[in-house]
């Protein structure tokens, strides 16, 4: 049977962990006076605006709320602006608000815990929290983890995607569409995710922004280094009044050669990384084949 005492202090960290959710709750869902009857209305406001992101994003059960307001104890105050731009940079995938990643993180923290410590109950009390403490904060580091791989993939796609992209805005461009029309044919014609933020660009030129303010804000959220290089080089020509297809063509050019360039550096590496692989695993092999039937001799020749 189980040690008594053990179960008394895995009981007693479950319990911690629901008071403190309860206290959160409590404290952050309660706002008082003028402050909080301003904040009750944006917020119902807001509900309105986007029905489907009250409550922390259609989480539904007020466990997830109380999950949610725990992570926000743990994390600075200007965290949602910082999960929003990391949402923007992974592509915003479907589903996933600033308060659905909060609401996530809190999730982590608890059941991560929790999990680890039953895993450790056999080390005794200590160890259980030591090992519950750890994986609380994997748990909740866990969505980070994920929305950071997911923007590095998509940042990778882009890069490889944005030389193509050129050329057809190039060749658009230089057959007599206007700069608009051509980033729209482009963007509605091809796929991937540097499409879809050229359609997310025309879409705030059509609200009322410039051409040049919509384009930097996509290379803002896009956080790639060629793609910043490409926006720059448009604003300085719009404002120069240099030709927007020689512009293109020059950039196109570039990028090709820097995608060649980040192939050839690619090649370069395989090398490099194909010796741990070789050494651990193909070596030992042919070691064995070579030098497994001399060892065999010289031991039957030693024992006769």
């Amino acid at each position: 049977m189980p040690n008594p005492l053990l179960l008394a202090g895995l009981s007693a960290l479950g319990s911690a962990i629901f008071i403190v959710v309860l206290l959160v709750v409590r404290d952050r869902s309660e706002p008082q006076g003028v402050a909080g009857m301003v904040a009750a209305i944006e917020k119902d406001y807001a509900g309105r605006a986007r029905p489907g992101e009250r409550n922390g994003g259609r989480l539904g059960p007020p466990v997830m709320l109380a999950l949610r307001l725990l992570a926000e104890r743990l994390v600075p105050s200007d965290s949602g602006v910082r999960l929003q731009r990391r949402l923007d940079a992974a592509g915003n995938p479907a589903g996933w608000t600033p308060e659905r990643v909060l609401a996530y993180k809190g999730l982590g923290l608890v059941l991560a815990g929790m999990v680890f410590g039953l895993v450790a109950l056999g080390d005794g009390v200590g160890g259980a929290l030591l090992l519950g403490l750890v994986g609380a904060v994997i748990g909740f580091f866990l969505p980070d983890v994920l929305l950071y791989n997911a923007a590095l993939r998509r940042r990778d796609a882009i890069v490889r995607e944005l030389p193509d992209v050129l050329d057809l805005l190039c060749v658009s461009v230089e057959s007599g569409l206007g700069f608009d029309a051509a980033l729209h044919r482009v963007a509605h014609s091809t796929g991937g995710p540097l499409a879809g933020e050229l359609v997310r660009a025309l879409q705030e030129v059509q609200i009322g922004k410039s051409r040049e303010e919509a384009l930097s804000a996509l290379a803002a959220r896009v956080a790639v280094e060629d793609l910043h290089a490409f926006v720059a080089a448009l604003v300085q020509a719009a404002e120069l009044g240099v030709p927007i297809g020689n512009v293109l063509r020059e950039q196109a050019r570039e990028m090709r050669v820097r995608r060649r360039q980040r192939a050839e550096e690619a090649a370069q590496k395989v090398a490099v990384k194909i010796t741990f692989p070789v050494a651990l695993c193909i070596l030992p092999a042919l070691f064995i084949v070579v030098l497994g039937p001399g060892i065999l001799s010289i031991m039957s020749s030693s024992l006769f």
